[in-house]
């Protein structure tokens, strides 16, 4: 028996053993405990990790027990998903995928609608001619929108996790700027030709991209082509009655539907 330690995740205590935080030596807690990786300390010798610690309780369980336990209104899945890959506690990532599924399986009737708008934008920039020669330049710009609702919230959590805004050179997951658990809006750009890439970010704009496809949408076309086939593969299909064809056709609306 090893004598107890004292955790201080986020300013939550949490006692336990040696034992259980090397129970999955691949971990990061594994290697922090093993010596492999330096600990810090709080002001009352605690070891102190700075991640969220209400979810903690969570990761603990399963390394005292290898199974995920969770009350059945849990709500912060996605936080828990972030944690366990901070963790990175292999079996209890894959726990969560397969926890999502089944919960994404559990889910009854759904409704999905994307309500898409275009529009053209001029977007004015300076071109470097020579090392101290620059030019002024315009070009037009197609700026997109998409408010989508949808009935699942797994579902939104999914799309979410496929699309990304490129910003400052850098990919983000837009499920960062899910903070409605029903609705998502997305507002984007597509490439405008001979805007040289650092202007996109000091005119803050943002491109969409969709993975593990690693494609730019840079037209309604992809972009519903793209959500259609995450949609289609989560059991959702179009909605014969609504809306009138020439919108879906024009790609201004569509809904789809999911049954159980």
């Amino acid at each position: 028996m090893s004598n107890p330690i004292t955790l201080n995740v986020g300013g939550k205590l949490y006692t336990t053993s040696l034992a259980t935080l090397t129970s999955f030596p691949d971990s990061m807690l594994g290697a922090m405990f093993s010596g492999k990786m330096p600990t810090k300390r709080d002001s009352q010798g605690n070891c102190f990790i700075d991640r969220d610690g209400k979810v903690f309780r969570y990761i603990l369980n399963f390394l005292r027990t290898s199974h995920l336990d969770l009350p059945e209104d849990f709500q912060e899945m996605g936080l828990l998903r972030r944690e366990a890959d901070f963790y990175q506690v292999q079996p209890l990532i894959e726990a969560l995928q397969e926890k999502e599924v089944e919960l994404s399986k559990a889910e009854k009737n759904a409704m999905l609608n994307i309500t898409l708008n275009q529009r053209v934008q001029t977007v004015h920039f300076t071109v470097r001619e020579a090392p101290q020669i620059y030019s002024l330049s315009s070009s037009s710009m197609e700026v997109f929108n998409a408010n989508i609702f949808s009935t699942s919230c797994l579902f939104l959590k999914l799309l979410g996790s496929k699309l990304f805004y490129c910003s400052n050179g850098n990919l983000s997951s837009i499920t960062s700027h899910l903070q409605d658990p029903n609705h998502l809006t997305l507002d984007w750009v597509a490439n405008v030709e001979g805007l040289p890439e650092e202007e996109y970010t000091k005119q803050n704009l943002r491109r969409l991209w969709v993975v593990p496809a690693n494609k730019q949408i840079n037209s309604f076309q992809v972009f519903v082509e793209e959500v259609l086939k995450i949609a289609l593969s989560d059991g959702f299909c179009i909605d014969s009655s609504h809306p009138h064809a020439l919108d879906f056709m024009n790609n201004k609306i569509i809904r789809l539907i999911r049954y159980r």
